[in-house]
């Protein structure tokens, strides 16, 4: 299933890149997300941790950098996991795509995921409405984020 978010940041693209170039500070944005290890430059082990009401998965999974085009500022990252419990496995591929507009850059985030197992059997309504909510707090975080960086404040002290 594809979820897309789009919003826009009062800065510059290049400012808006950097920000996206840092992948634990991006993992941060997303909730339940923490990163574990950093195995390169490109790879990184981490955890996923998603709850909605009386279920709750926990991801332990790889998330590698599939592409970084500086001079179109897109970002594909490539996520994949399994479930702690044995129930399921889920991939993502997150694009991030900048668009200049000036002094402002629009954001644009996709994310294809697909969910195996029995994480699936919850329900593809359940599972998209889950997601798309998780992508909507991760747009929201990353603004907090990037604000708190043009402000010169630490962007990880920040809650998003």
């Amino acid at each position: 299933m594809l979820i897309s978010q789009s919003f826009e940041v009062p800065q510059p693209v290049d400012s808006v890149w950097s920000f996206f170039d840092d992948i634990p500070l991006v993992a941060a944005c997303i909730p339940g997300a923490d990163l574990t290890n950093k195995v390169s430059e490109d790879e990184y082990q981490g955890d996923v941790t998603i709850s909605a009401g009386p279920v709750k998965l926990e991801f332990a999974g790889v998330v590698k950098v599939k592409e970084r085009d500086t001079a179109r500022k897109v970002l594909v990252l490539d996520a994949a996991g399994a479930d702690k419990k044995g129930r399921g496995a889920a991939n993502a591929l997150l694009t991030i795509a900048l668009q200049s507009l000036g002094g402002q850059t629009k954001v644009n985030i996709s994310m294809e995921l697909q969910i195996s197992g029995a994480a699936a059997q919850y329900g593809r309504g359940l599972v998209e409405d889950v997601t798309g909510v998780l992508v909507n707090q991760t747009a929201g975080s990353m603004q907090v984020r990037m604000k708190a960086i043009a402000e010169g404040r630490d962007p990880m002290a920040v809650g998003g």
